[in-house]
């Protein structure tokens, strides 16, 4: 068995292993949705659990980003992606800053990691603290109860120029929450092999409630018309102020 990780030594290799993964067409979409419902009517725009700033990448075209992430590994290649965009460690829960936004990411199911309602709630709070009056937020959401699949399995690979890496996977279920166990081979010329274990945590959370507690914090909260995959996409308004 390989060394033990979470995202940590797998940083470098991270873009390389979900290299299928359409970040320019997401953040055309994402752009539309800030356009269409936000009632703010700024620039300034937040990626919470930004990961290596894909998304960031194609966003600062049209918005003033910052982005933020509790690893520091993946804020260190988020650096090298993404050269004029300010990246600050934080997390979800607790993140305070003084400036406010008029848009808020959480995105690819990072949402997941915070595993209960109780924790779910306490970054939406934050969230609505960190936006400004008619700011928008939108959240990527994890896998409901009912899409979970326990005892499934999945592989996929991935192999350009010196580099393969081959990724297979077994869900399981511990007390309501999702459990992703995956290993890790990564071959690279010149320095041979190296194996790797994660295993990821994730909340799964009703789609009513998680609605609920949207709207219980302060937000008119939606879902988006068109979700990614087999995720829900969760939008929420906060109020504009009254005149």
């Amino acid at each position: 068995m390989g060394r033990m990780v979470q995202y940590g030594a797998l940083a470098k290799y991270y873009d390389r292993i979900y290299s299928f993964k359409d970040y320019k067409t997401e953040a055309v979409r994402l752009a539309k949705l800030i356009h269409r419902y936000g009632q703010s009517g700024g620039k300034e725009l937040l990626d919470i659990g930004c990961g290596t700033g894909r998304h960031i990448s194609y966003l600062k075209r049209d918005f003033k980003c910052i982005g933020a992430d509790a690893s520091a590994d993946m804020l260190r290649v988020a650096r090298k992606n993404v050269r004029d965009v300010r990246f600050v460690r934080a997390d979800m829960e607790h993140i305070k800053m003084r400036m406010r936004f008029d848009a808020i990411l959480i995105m690819f199911s990072a949402i997941g990691y915070v595993k209960t309602y109780g924790r779910l709630r306490r970054v939406l709070e934050n969230c609505h603290t960190l936006l400004k009056p008619g700011g928008i937020l939108i959240i990527d959401g994890w896998l409901t109860p009912e899409q979970w699949k326990t005892g499934s399995v999945h592989m996929r690979a991935y192999e350009s120029g010196g580099t393969k890496i081959a990724r297979v996977g077994f869900s399981r279920t511990r007390q309501g929450v999702s459990v992703l166990e995956e290993y890790y081979l990564i071959a690279e010329r010149g320095k041979g092999i190296r194996s790797y274990t994660d295993i990821q945590e994730l909340g799964l959370f009703k789609r009513q409630r998680f609605l609920s507690i949207m709207r219980d914090v302060g937000f008119k909260a939606m879902l988006s018309k068109r979700t990614a995959g087999r995720r829900d996409q969760y939008i929420g308004i906060k109020p504009a102020a009254k005149p």
